[in-house]
């Protein structure tokens, strides 16, 4: 059998819910894309989706690629296409047209010139046209332009697939049902169904989710009642597989129905959308399963018969308007004490586009996914409804604790806003890059002088010291707001958020640890493991300004004999273990960076015979006359920009030391090696005497990533080499 190409779309944020999907249904993934997969596999295997998909809005059968820079490109492409093969001479279609560039810049002119190219294929020598129908097309042509190509394909779906038919009336702010499905995906439901689970919403509003949860439960296919697909009309319709398909989904939605039926619970204070929520359930043919009550949330009861496990499904209010969100901790409270209540050792799950309010459930969420409700951002939250999981009130503030308040709402607006705009920017280009650790934030608004890191799901936060001239009472306030908006802003918990106060530290104090959490855990930078700690040292174990210097490292390290000098936790070396040094020499002068950085290296598999960690004084060690095996071909030197530690030979400022420095790191320099010197200080000027001796090259504006590129100064950075 054939294989075909389609394009599956579906809401944004559910991409590789559906590719999984898709799998199940004999569709193979070719590639993910934006809202939707591309797949391969038989016509069945096409018509299977458009009858079984929970989470598509469309099936799209492929059928070609034109070049589309020009108008008049897009329109030489589509009529060498043969259109006879796929619309009746004698029937109708429409053009559903997506995209733009600078030629075509809306989407009725880019449908139009579509139109005209199948149009004239037909007539080409006096032939016959189909006509064109807007509403109630036999055969709708999907164009979709991206990057100057047309896909062109039959839409086979016809309509949007989560449109399942049992929804003509609905109460306000509908959830699709494709969405539905997805929550109910990324809840578990399909596992603790199938584990003698029941299933409650109890603000069911027209029972979108109750009726997608027995669906999903009964084996009925969401497709069942759907009267058209946009196939039936197409020339290359097989009908005979489309009807045993269809037999096939009768089977099983009887077959469905003859196990334990799971409790199905709908409940909302509003008897209208009960009702409505009712006939829903009618036209679902799920008449009888479900059960619909008139019940506020601090009523909630499952009844005496209640199942030992089971999922609480809720997309409560979100509270666009500032009064209504300023109402909605009660609402959150009420949820989580009456599921606490009545609903112990089993699940919730909270749909929300307000995930700040989360705390107020007092459930601890183990648990967050980021989704979209239309194109509002949103999240479903997890929880296990067990003590456990109940979160203990907060203990009065320490001295100098600074708690999360906001004093000036539409100031703190602001930096909500920026941050969210930041983490659609800057966020989305870190997890194309596969980059999890990253800044999100640094000071961008004067009022809140704050640089916000991402590590991986937690977020850490330190404080600029405010100048004198900034009254001490007004930036704890500002902090207050911030650590309010954060969590809110970004959809964490308040306990994944670490903040310090940032300020000079002097000999050995940036060494001292500031906490005593023992809470490491592992990130991943461009494929090697590292050891981060976000709590207990001033900063974290991880330079992320320094990511693309080592990523440089790692991709020029083969072969090499590299050397790190105030090495830190050594994450340079393990780029460069991990690029392909033959060996290594890290020293720093601190026995718990030089224990940080051994473990680094175990964590990815460094050979110890050849990758040594050792604690020493760099000064000292580069003022003594270098051994004959000290000589490497690349060296990374990122001194500190001032040390006054009792443990060194010596004081240490990188402006006045820096040109001995390098002077002496030269001498351990093969004839074609490298040196990567590098500092932190703003106003640091590189000795040019260095450039007499040296070729040396700045390289700072390299090595800089899109989250650091709007603080150009955070480091300099310069390329180092022997005259020839």
């Amino acid at each position: 059998m054939s294989k075909s190409v389609f394009f599956v779309s579906c809401p944004k944020g559910v991409e590789y819910l559906l590719a999984d999907e898709l799998s199940t249904l004999g569709l193979g993934l070719v590639r993910n894309a934006p809202a939707g997969a591309w797949v391969e596999g038989s016509l069945e295997a096409g018509y299977r989706a458009c009858l079984w998909s929970r989470l598509a809005n469309r099936v799209i059968l492929h059928i070609d690629e034109v070049p589309a820079t020009s108008a008049d490109e897009l329109y030489d492409g589509v009529v060498h296409l043969d259109w006879q093969q796929h619309i009746p001479v004698d029937g109708s279609f429409r053009v559903n047209f997506i995209g733009e560039n600078e030629a075509i810049r809306n989407t009725q002119f880019g449908a139009q010139r579509v139109k005209d190219g199948i149009v004239d294929r037909f007539t080409m020598g006096g032939g016959k046209r189909p006509a064109v129908e807007a509403k109630t097309p036999d055969v709708t042509v999907s164009a979709r332009l991206h990057r100057g190509k047309l896909a062109v394909g039959i839409d086979i779906s016809g309509h949007s697939l989560h449109q399942r038919g049992y929804r003509t009336e609905q109460g306000l702010a509908p959830l699709k049902e494709n969405l539905a499905a997805a929550l109910l995906l990324r809840a578990g439901w399909p596992e603790i169904a199938a584990s003698g689970g029941d299933f409650v919403d109890p603000m069911c509003g027209s029972g979108t989710l109750v009726i997608e949860a027995a669906l999903m439960a009964l084996d009925i296919a969401p497709g069942r009642r759907q009267e058209r697909f946009g196939f039936e009309k197409w020339l290359g319709h097989q009908p005979e597989t489309w009807l045993s398909l269809r037999q096939e989904a009768e089977k099983r939605a009887y077959e469905g129905k003859q196990g334990r039926i799971p409790k199905f619970l709908g409940c909302d204070q509003d008897g209208r959308v009960i009702t409505t929520a009712r006939n829903n359930a009618q036209r679902a043919g799920l008449d009888g399963l479900l059960e619909f009550q008139v019940q506020p949330i601090e009523e909630l009861s499952l009844g005496d018969e209640r199942a030992e496990t089971g999922l609480v499904l809720v997309n409560p209010p979100y509270g666009e308007r500032l009064s209504d969100r300023q109402a909605l901790a009660g609402l959150y409270e009420s949820l989580g004490d009456a599921v606490k209540k009545v609903a112990s050792g089993w699940r919730l799950g909270v749909f929300t586009g307000a995930p700040e309010f989360g705390r107020s459930i007092g459930l601890r969420s183990f648990k967050q996914y980021k989704l979209f409700n239309g194109k509002l951002p949103a999240q479903l939250l997890l929880f296990t409804i067990d003590e456990a999981s109940v979160r203990t009130p907060r203990e009065p503030a320490a001295p100098g604790e600074v708690l999360p308040r906001i004093a000036n709402e539409e100031r703190a607006a602001m930096l909500r806003n920026r941050l969210k705009k930041n983490m659609k920017t800057i966020g989305q280009w870190a997890r194309k890059q596969n980059i999890g650790c990253y800044r999100l934030y640094d000071a961008d608004m004067p009022e809140y002088a704050l640089a916000i890191d991402m590590y991986e799901g937690r977020v850490h936060v330190q404080e600029y010291v405010a100048p004198k001239s900034v009254d001490e009472r007004s930036a704890s306030e500002r902090l207050a707001e911030a650590l309010a908006v954060i969590p809110e802003a970004l959809g964490i918990e308040r306990d994944q958020m670490v903040c310090k106060q940032r300020q000079r530290q002097a000999g050995v104090s940036q060494y001292e640890k500031q906490n005593v959490s023992g809470e490491f855990f592992h990130v991943q930078e461009h494929g090697v493991t590292l050891r981060v700690n976000l709590k207990d040292y001033l900063d974290t174990g991880l330079f992320l300004d320094h990511r693309p210097v080592r990523h440089w490292i790692q991709q020029n390290a083969q072969g090499k004999r590299f050397l790190n000098l105030f090495c830190y936790t050594g994450a340079a070396t393990v780029h460069a273990v991990a690029g392909g040094a033959s060996r290594s020499l890290s020293l720093d002068l601190s026995n718990t960076y030089v224990g940080w950085a051994q473990e680094n290296l175990r964590l990815n598999a460094a050979d110890p015979g050849k990758h040594k960690v050792e604690q020493a004084d760099c000064l000292a060690w580069l003022a003594a006359k270098p051994a004959p095996d000290q000589v490497y071909d690349l060296i990374f030197m990122d001194p500190p920009t001032f040390s006054n530690s009792a443990r060194m030979a010596g004081v240490l400022d990188v402006q006045k030391d820096h040109a001995k420095l390098i002077r002496q790191a030269m001498k351990r320099l093969s004839s074609d090696g490298l040196l990567i010197f590098s500092n932190n200080f703003r106003r640091f000027k590189l000795d040019e005497g260095l450039a007499t001796e040296f070729e040396v090259e700045e390289v700072s504006s390299r090595t800089l990533d899109k989250d650091f590129q709007r603080n150009a100064r955070i480091h300099r950075c310069w390329h180092i080499r022997q005259r020839a």
